[in-house]
């Protein structure tokens, strides 16, 4: 079981994941040809060769993107506690002012600026966490950094590491405030040792800093699921579930299939009651600007997520409540079972719950709710909560079972 032993991470629940690069120039495109894998990747599946590749800085200029406004939105419109930027995905480009490599925003485009850099100083005036992503084992521009489904037989990985990877680590955790969390992902052939000595390289300049699941060797801080998996049971211990709003993580023209709001809500409520955390993705163009449609869902995600605060962040893991209920989901703290409906009903009827209810209310208004506890038929018990009128054809809100016993008593079938 991983455990943090950092509070704001345990409460969090909600993160925005931003994937960034020169991919996003191609949008999952590259000389008439469509990827058909995530768009992020089409450097190592379509074989661009690096010098081509690099060009792409030239086009890189995205006047459009504003981290102020970014973040803002983020915070108070989507509800997200930490942000993640990717600082240097698998391609090797840095989007920061990295004096390690010049395959930098700063140095190689003519836009000129530090993306990190923005994004820090937004983060820090919103009071939003923010950590970065950086691919410490594949590097598809550095010609001895790990490539995948490639042979690798020839590649000196340790001079890589100790000449790009570690030193770029290093600058990010001195010049970028304070980083709430490293997300390392794909480690490859990385060795114990060699994460060893990231972990410690980590911690010597900030002890606080979390390293995601995929640092290398399961020796990270805390639990990384794989992409957009969620763990079907409540999952002991500290851990992440990234995951994307459509079919890829960085922009892609061609993938128009988003996820609906209802669909992206039902995922976050499953993950925060089995005990974790949902770091949900943005591509942003090539300009800088997150797809309409995806703010579109995130906006309504995010109305639903700040008017019900109170049972989604700092909420406790649940056990298992014998049925699966559609269009209900549970999430709990001490002496509360909150109950979110996500399909219109008339009333609230729960079975095989043995909790004595003190107050029932509605979360976003605090309006007082009608309830009774009683034996089913069959000698079960049984919750009932009644709902006003004016919600029995409305969906996506969130009610409070006030529990006389400080855990939901879920009770289990009866043969």
């Amino acid at each position: 079981m991983k455990d943090t032993k950092q509070q704001w991470f345990k409460d969090a629940k909600y993160g925005l994941f931003i994937h960034w690069g020169l991919y996003s120039i191609l949008a999952g495109e590259y000389k008439g040809r469509k990827t058909d894998r995530i768009a992020e990747w089409i450097e190592n599946d379509f074989d661009i060769p690096v010098e081509d590749y690099e060009k792409l800085a030239e086009q890189f200029n995205p006047t459009g993107f504003d981290a102020d406004a970014f973040v803002k939105r983020a915070k108070e419109q989507w509800g997200m506690k930490y942000i993640v930027l990717t600082a240097k995905h698998h391609e090797g480009f840095a989007m920061y002012d990295s004096k390690v490599s010049d395959f930098n925003v700063v140095k190689a485009t003519p836009y000129g600026r530090d993306i990190l850099k923005e994004l820090q100083l937004a983060c820090e005036k919103y009071d939003v966490k923010m950590g970065f992503y950086y691919s410490q084992a594949q590097d598809w521009d550095d010609p001895n950094g790990y490539m995948h489904r490639k042979d690798n037989s020839q590649r000196d990985f340790q001079k890589y590491f100790d000449e790009k990877c570690k030193p770029q680590v290093k600058e990010l955790l001195e010049n970028y405030g304070d980083i709430c969390l490293i997300w390392f992902d794909t480690p490859m052939g990385i060795t114990v040792a060699q994460t060893q000595e990231l972990i410690d390289l980590v911690k010597s300049i900030q002890p606080d800093c979390l390293l995601s699941g995929r640092t290398g060797n399961h020796m990270g801080d805390y639990m990384t699921t794989g992409d957009n998996y969620i763990p079907r049971l409540p999952y002991e211990g500290d851990w992440e579930v990234p995951a994307t709003v459509n079919d890829t993580w960085g922009f892609n023209k061609f993938d128009t299939n988003w996820k609906s709001a209802d669909h992206i809500l039902s995922l976050l409520l499953k993950i925060v009651s089995r005990g974790g955390n949902y770091l949900l993705n943005v591509g942003p163009t090539a300009d800088g600007i997150v797809p309409e449609k995806c703010v579109e869902v995130l906006n309504e995600v995010g109305k639903y997520v700040t008017e019900n605060g109170e049972a989604i962040y700092g909420t406790r893991p649940l056990g298992v409540y014998a049925y699966e209920i559609p269009g209900i989901e549970f999430t709990g703290r001490e002496h509360k079972l909150y109950v979110h409906v996500l399909s219109p009903r008339i009333r609230i009827e729960l079975m095989n719950v043995g909790n004595r209810l003190t107050g029932a209310y509605l979360v976003s208004s605090g309006q007082k709710l009608e309830y009774r506890f009683m034996k089913s038929c069959e000698g079960d018990s049984m919750i009932e909560v009644e709902l006003p009128e004016e919600l029995h054809n409305k969906k996506n809100y969130c009610v409070c079972l006030e529990l006389e016993e400080e855990e939901p008593i879920f009770e289990s079938i009866k043969g």
